[in-house]
């Protein structure tokens, strides 16, 4: 609070004497106001969110340590420091370590996305008295979002005889439509990173990492740089999403098309997916994962399909067609069997950077979408309930023995 006290008393001694306040430093930046999402913060539901789990407190403890950071590097060691406390806290309470600090289920991913807007927020908005540019600014953000959603702590142990896993999830998303929405598969990697399952030929460790639902985040390469290093030392890997209400699908194809839907910064974007090196660009990606097997094998409450539809712009026409079998030979993607959205287009990515590494014929991988997770009949106001928690522990578990199977079949 130091800084803004300066601050104001410079501003008042400008306004009686008609000077110009003198900035901190030349380079300096504006704090811009925080983002549409971020603004969500001031209504009730994610205040009782963070105040019944405890994770109220974490903005106020970043807000406090970088107002002591005396320098550039300073701030950025606070905020990659934060950022990897946040993750290993939700991780360690959906695991059932440490103390639940509230009433709130451990196994809610909800903390864990409304903690990181309030320190996304104090980072934004913040005004060292040594200054940002703007590039600074966007350098700490950037290190916040990835130490705070596991990007940056993909680690398996060396040695033989131990199958790795990667997982992904995403963040609550229609956040308009229901402030409440959590999203099963950001639970799911918390509750399963760094796990071992065991299976018919040995331990397999899971890793997990958590992804935004925002298009400029994918346009930006955040998949890539995240599961790039990673996917020619894992054995298996799956994107994981909330999807289709009652069901899992095990998606077949996806597309390289982007429907417009809004994301969590109200922000559409109705476009070919953007990658690098364009030219090379398939319109479609296939699964490499165990399909048949994960379909036929009991994994838990829910059916589990291989779906096999997408929709597409046939060779030499003009209007989308929906393909119940798939896509035909040189036809444009219009939606994979994952949609438009942004569980279509990290299932894209990543299984177009599994192809682009030579990996397609030795790594098993896919995108896995689950089932819609809702509230128990009549609630329309509480955060959460039996129900609610009894969907999400059934669609974690599931999940984690759809992996089993997948892991024995590969």
């Amino acid at each position: 609070m130091d800084s803004i006290r300066v601050r104001l008393g410079l501003l008042g001694l400008a306004l009686l004497t008609g000077f110009t306040v003198p900035t901190a430093a030349s380079a300096a930046e504006a704090a811009p106001s925080p983002t549409v999402e971020e603004q969500r913060l001031d209504r009730a539901v994610p205040r009782e969110i963070l105040r019944r789990s405890g994770f109220d407190s974490v903005a106020p403890r970043l807000a406090r340590a970088l107002d002591e950071a005396r320098s550039y590097a300073q701030a950025r060691r606070v905020v990659a420091h934060e950022g990897a406390q946040l993750w290993r806290r939700a991780v360690d309470r959906a695991q059932g370590r440490g103390p639940a600090g509230g009433d709130l289920s451990r196994d809610d991913d909800r903390p864990l996305y409304w903690a990181r807007l309030g320190m996304t927020r104090e980072v934004r908005v913040w005004e060292p008295e040594f200054g940002l540019t703007d590039g600074q600014r966007a350098a700490l953000l950037d290190e916040l979002e990835r130490t705070s959603r596991g990007q940056t702590a993909l680690r398996y142990p060396h040695g033989k005889g131990l199958k790795r896993i990667l997982v992904t999830g995403f963040d609550p998303f229609t956040l308009d439509r229901d402030i409440r929405i959590s999203n099963p598969s950001g639970a799911t990697a918390l509750a399963l990173d760094g796990t071992v399952i065991e299976t018919a030929d040995g331990p397999a460790r899971i890793e997990t990492a958590v992804f935004p639902v925002r298009w400029r985040d994918f346009t930006e390469g955040t998949v890539e740089r995240t599961l790039r290093p990673h996917l020619p030392e894992v054995d298996l890997f799956t994107t994981v999403s909330q999807g289709r209400v009652g069901r899992f699908d095990v998606e077949r194809t996806n597309g390289a098309w982007r429907g417009g839907f809004a994301d969590n910064d109200n922000i559409g974007r109705t476009e070919t997916v953007p990658v690098t090196d364009p030219a090379s660009q398939p319109q479609w990606t296939t699964t490499t994962l165990p399909y048949r097997a994960i379909v036929a094998a009991d994994t838990g409450r829910f059916p589990v399909y291989d779906n096999t539809s997408v929709t597409e712009i046939p060779a030499g026409g003009t209007e989308p067609v929906v393909r119940p079998e798939g896509p035909t030979p040189g036809s444009t993607a219009r939606a994979g069997g994952g949609g438009d959205y942004l569980s279509n287009e990290i299932a894209y990515r990543a299984t177009l950077l599994r192809d682009r590494l030579g990996l397609h014929d030795v790594l098993p991988g896919g995108h896995v979408h689950t089932p819609v997770l809702q509230f128990g009949a009549g609630n329309t106001t509480e955060v959460t309930d039996a129900e609610f928690v009894r969907n999400r522990l059934d669609i974690i578990t599931q999940v984690r023995t759809i992996l089993r199977v997948a892991a024995e079949e590969s």
